[in-house]
């Protein structure tokens, strides 16, 4: 625990409510972070976190509550006025501009001029350079940021937050994409924030990183108050991971993966000697019905990359694909999807959803023609086949004309699932399946993953989650700059072996022996 950590609080917010039309999404909630404290809050997607994030940040007005900063009411009618108070906010959604350069999104809405009051340049350059120093970002000021991976950009929102002296950091999901390097790179950071005695709010799904930074947690179900618990906590008040599952989802989950007997056939899809003329291939493996592969390895090992050009999204140069016995040649994932290949893709929001849709028209779209006759929609049967999609999936919406917007992370990976599901593909190819979801959401994606394996689907998981990878896989496909380096059976394989082939390390010792 932090040397600076009071016992009064910096900042504190309480009897917080907030209802969006029909939806109350936060029911007289309270949250406290004291000077030189990391307070995670926990909560399944839509319990009701980011709404008070966004409260505190100024982006939403409470219908009821106070806030409180030192001790005095303040009301933060702006995300400027937050800023002033000294809140500062990296959101999941990272708020940059891809266009304009690391300096230029740094100096934003503080931009030095000249005496001819023109922008100063070189300036800019300049105090960019010393903010990114403070923390430990080596990056070219003049880059524009939409070159930089999501680890670098987040470190330039990190450096905007901290060059301005904020007192209360909150930060959303913060290594939701980033590399392993890249996340200790992060708690070196926000532990070095923590001794300034800065106080920080972490919301995240990842148990290993909550007990890894946290001093006290605070969880939220379903947009109301559940509990706050001292990590320091010993004897009987101990804190369990067990125990804070629990407040999350009201019930226990003995067996987050479940592994279960099921039945493995012959080999339902086949790949050799894929490549796309560049980084990838040559690639070559098979996956049997009824059985899960996962293929994982280190950032830009190509994971994502292979499930691209066996779903047509990116162009293959060479290579045969076959499922069940017959060629394959996808160009698009129209015909992919029409050649019994369905995949579920890294991004849900950029790449998998239309978010001004309705939840109905989102899930349905690719069984369209299924669902008309002589080019009418038959609402009806969309309604009912959509309807039981979401029953089976336990979507949670209002109604199927909700936009899916509204929803939680989870519920809208859930929705995406349920769209392959109503394709019935031969292949299943699921990117990073529960990335970003909390943890209740993830055992129900886990339950769709078995009952589609169990159905007799080959299932292709991409997952840089290893415990996730180890805990559902019947195999795993280890991969190393393009190129699979390992096959090793999942029920055996550990963290440690799978390392050491993602890395090389193996390999090296191999060649010394």
């Amino acid at each position: 625990m932090s040397n600076q950590m009071t016992d009064a609080p910096l900042l504190e917010v309480s009897g917080i409510s907030k209802r969006f039309g029909a939806t109350q999404a936060l029911a007289d909630v309270r949250l406290d972070v004291r000077r030189g404290e990391v307070h995670a809050l926990m909560g399944e997607n839509g319990a009701g976190k980011s709404t008070l994030m966004k409260i505190i940040s100024g982006n939403y007005q409470p219908d009821a509550g106070v806030i409180r900063l030192n001790g005095d009411p303040v009301v933060m009618a702006s995300p400027r006025d937050a800023m002033t108070a000294g809140i500062g906010i990296i959101h999941q959604e990272l708020n940059t501009f891809p266009d304009m350069t690391v300096a230029e999104n740094l100096a934003i809405g503080n931009e030095p001029k000249t005496k001819l009051g023109v922008l100063d340049r070189r300036r800019m350059i300049a105090e960019a350079r010393e903010k990114l120093e403070r923390v430990g970002a080596k990056i070219d000021p003049r880059t524009p940021i939409g070159r930089l991976s999501v680890g670098m950009q987040q470190m330039v929102e990190i450096a905007r937050a901290v060059a301005e002296d904020v007192a209360v950091l909150v930060l959303d999901e913060p290594t939701a994409a980033l590399s392993a390097s890249e996340s200790e790179h992060l708690f070196e950071l926000i532990r070095g924030m923590r001794e300034s005695g800065m106080g920080l709010i972490y919301i995240s799904h990842r148990m290993e990183e909550v007990w890894e930074l946290a001093d006290r947690v605070t969880v939220f179900r379903d947009g109301a108050y559940v509990g706050t618990r001292d990590m320091h906590s010993t004897g009987e008040d101990r804190v369990t991971p067990q125990g804070i599952v629990r407040m999350m989802v009201g019930r226990d989950i003995e067996d987050l993966y479940a592994r279960e007997d099921r039945e493995i056939g012959d080999v339902r899809f086949s790949v050799r000697d894929l490549t796309d003329g560049a980084d990838i291939g040559p690639v070559s493996f098979d996956v049997r019905a009824g059985e899960i592969v996962t293929m994982v390895g280190l950032i830009g090992a190509g994971r994502t990359e292979v499930g691209r050009l066996i779903y047509g999204a990116d162009r293959r140069v060479g290579g045969e694909v076959t499922l069940d016995g017959r060629p394959v040649d996808v160009r698009n994932p129209i015909q992919a999807i029409a050649q019994g290949i369905g995949m579920l893709p890294e991004s849900r929001k950029d790449q998998a959803l239309f978010l001004e849709m309705s939840v109905r028209d989102n899930t349905a779209m690719t069984t369209l023609a299924e669902d008309s006759n002589f080019g009418v929609l038959n609402q009806r049967r969309i309604r009912d086949r959509v309807g039981r999609i979401f029953d089976s999936l336990h979507v949670r919406t209002a109604s199927q004309a909700t936009e899916a917007r509204a929803l939680s992370g989870g519920n809208q990976q859930k929705l995406v699932l349920g769209r392959l599901l109503l394709e019935d593909p031969g292949l299943m190819v699921l990117d990073e399946p529960t990335r970003g979801v909390d943890i209740g959401a993830k055992s129900e994606i886990y339950r769709i993953i078995y009952e589609a394996a169990r159905r007799g689907t080959a299932v292709l998981v991409i997952s840089s989650d290893l415990p996730e990878a180890l805990g559902i896989s019947d195999r795993l496909l280890v991969m190393r700059e393009g190129k699979i380096v390992a096959e090793l059976d999942g029920p055996t394989a550990t963290e440690e072996g799978v390392m050491e082939h993602a890395t090389g390390v193996y390999e090296e010792t191999q060649e010394v022996r």
